[in-house]
């Protein structure tokens, strides 16, 4: 009885997004291009986790961050390093807007600033 409650109550919460790689004005898919140059058992790491977050959404912490409004991380622990992609939702299309291996605490600036400029550039393809 609890656990078909417990089914029933979390199906109503959480939801299942749509994957989708941002596109540039010229056909290139920055992530699917950097996903693409990483070792088979990198990907399929950050595979597993994006399916994580595509199935389980909204989730939070260990697996992803908040950065700012609309703009989240998706952690990725690949052992020796780390990745990190950055991703925004509409509606209930999860949008991977920059992926990079991080290699110092923080988020660097650039890849942050890379996250925000193509989230901006998808805004204003919206109708």
């Amino acid at each position: 009885m609890y656990l078909f409650w417990y089914t029933a109550f979390m199906s109503e919460i959480l939801q299942t997004l749509d994957v989708r790689f941002f596109r540039t004005d010229t056909g290139r898919e920055p992530v699917r291009e950097w996903l693409l140059d990483l070792p088979r058992e990198h990907k399929k790491a950050i595979g597993t986790e994006i399916k994580t977050v595509q199935f389980g959404w909204p989730i939070g912490m260990p697996v992803v961050r908040k950065l700012e409004k609309d703009l989240w991380e998706v952690r990725v622990d690949l052992g020796d390093t780390i990745a990190r992609v950055l991703f925004t939702v509409l509606g209930n299309v999860m949008v991977l807007l920059h992926g990079f291996i991080k290699k110092s605490q923080k988020t660097p600036a650039p890849d942050l600033v890379t996250a925000r400029r193509r989230k901006s550039e998808l805004q204003r393809q919206l109708p």
